[in-house]
């Protein structure tokens, strides 16, 4: 498909505030987690919880709208999944029970999960190589806007209300994004489209039997399992352990969003000149070395002078990494971009949800499970880059562009 100009800039910003679902269910609500937990009387972990149910919910609608995005085309299933996240934030609003609370996260994370895969179903198909790893990257700069200004836009909310006011303004975006998306042209034609779902869904062991696609999903799944560890305890880190305000702690958290927006520019400027490989071998060397030093600082005392600016070097390679696999892993695939995004969109999600209640689980006063977390994931992916993504671009001692 050629794009014009004024077909990128919408389609940028329809899938930017797409791809946005993920932070603004999780970053906003984040400077809230401290008075969650005292209104429902619950404990760290079981406050943790309610996100971990949301990042479920994501990775389990990605694996249904995805296929399903492949066989009916790319707008009915979000513009349902938009309309189902604005109705369980009225729910979210008005619960008083914990346990509904948490049902109807993980329906809010399921509904959601329509807009984060079928924008990265909806790039592959209007872009591919160089164009669809700038097109990802760009993608990533603007959905970095999401972390920086959620966060914030939730201590601002918890100046004039309570936690619920910050999913009132949820149902505000989930109405906004459905009306977006209607008015979104159709890029999945008819005769692109699987003839049955049942073929969508047996292409999923396919793509997992390709040691190539699979080590980036593994590597994606490690990587945002520690990512995820960083949202969940990070609120607890810097309110309850550096005692900063939830107005603080929100810029501080958007502080960190800029780094991630900043750094998403890279791929977008080095795409064509530096292999995507390149890119993503030097984005996992960082976290691993700056993950490590975050650990030692939290098991000796360090101020919040250290720890600020080792977490910011340690997070912000995120941006790259996400472009770089992405753009690799969907690379040669065609018809299959959902299900294929389905795939690594659940790898993302799933074990930084199982991972979250784990960052609580020595108390609120203790950082520790949080930076083991951390070291453990950054670490594995790194691994898994080596053993089953590095072979298929090394060529006479060299990383090469493009795989064998």
């Amino acid at each position: 498909m050629t794009m014009t100009k004024r077909m990128r800039l919408f389609l940028t910003l329809f899938l930017g505030m797409m791809c946005a679902m993920a932070p603004l269910s999780t970053d906003m609500y984040l400077p809230a987690l401290p008075e969650f937990t005292t209104d429902f009387d619950i404990s760290a972990s079981l406050a943790q919880l309610t996100l971990t149910m949301t990042m479920i919910g994501m990775a389990a609608g990605q694996m249904i709208m995805g296929p399903l995005s492949d066989r009916y085309g790319r707008r009915p299933p979000p513009v349902a999944g938009m309309i189902v996240f604005a109705l369980t934030a009225v729910g979210c609003a008005l619960v008083r029970d914990i346990h509904v609370f948490l049902a109807l996260r993980f329906l809010m994370g399921f509904a959601g999960a329509a807009g984060i895969v079928i924008a990265r179903a909806i790039a592959r198909d209007v872009a591919e190589g160089v164009e669809l790893t700038r097109f990802f990257a760009i993608l990533i700069m603007v959905n970095g806007l999401a972390p920086i200004l959620a966060p914030v836009i939730g201590g601002q909310v918890l100046l004039l209300s309570d936690w619920r006011g910050i999913f009132v303004l949820l149902i505000v975006v989930g109405l906004v994004q459905t009306g977006a998306t209607i008015v979104y042209r159709e890029t999945l034609p008819v005769e692109r489209r699987i003839a049955d779902l049942g073929t969508s869904f047996r292409k999923f062991p396919a793509l997992l039997h390709d040691k190539y696609f699979l080590g980036h999903c593994l590597t994606q799944c490690f990587v945002f399992g520690a990512f995820f560890s960083y949202l969940a305890g990070s609120s607890f880190l810097f309110q309850n352990i550096y005692h900063v305000t939830p107005q603080v702690y929100s810029l501080i958290f958007g502080g960190i969003g800029v780094g991630l927006l900043l750094c998403g520019m890279v791929p977008a400027r080095l795409a064509g000149r530096v292999p995507d490989v390149s890119l993503l071998f030097a984005s996992l060397c960082v976290p691993v070395a700056g993950s490590a030093a975050l650990l030692a600082g939290f098991v000796f005392g360090a101020p919040i002078g250290y720890t600020l600016p080792v977490l910011f070097v340690t997070i912000v390679p995120l941006s790259i990494t996400g472009a770089a696999s992405f753009s690799l892993a969907l690379s040669r695939q065609g018809k299959n971009a959902g299900s294929a995004s389905a795939l690594i969109g659940f790898a993302q999600m799933i074990l930084g949800g199982l991972m979250m209640p784990l960052v609580g689980i020595a108390g609120e006063a203790s950082a520790i499970p949080m930076g083991v977390l951390m070291v453990a994931g950054y670490t594995l992916g790194g691994i898994t880059f080596l053993t089953l993504i590095y072979p298929d671009h090394r060529r006479g001692g060299k990383i090469m562009g493009k795989i064998k």
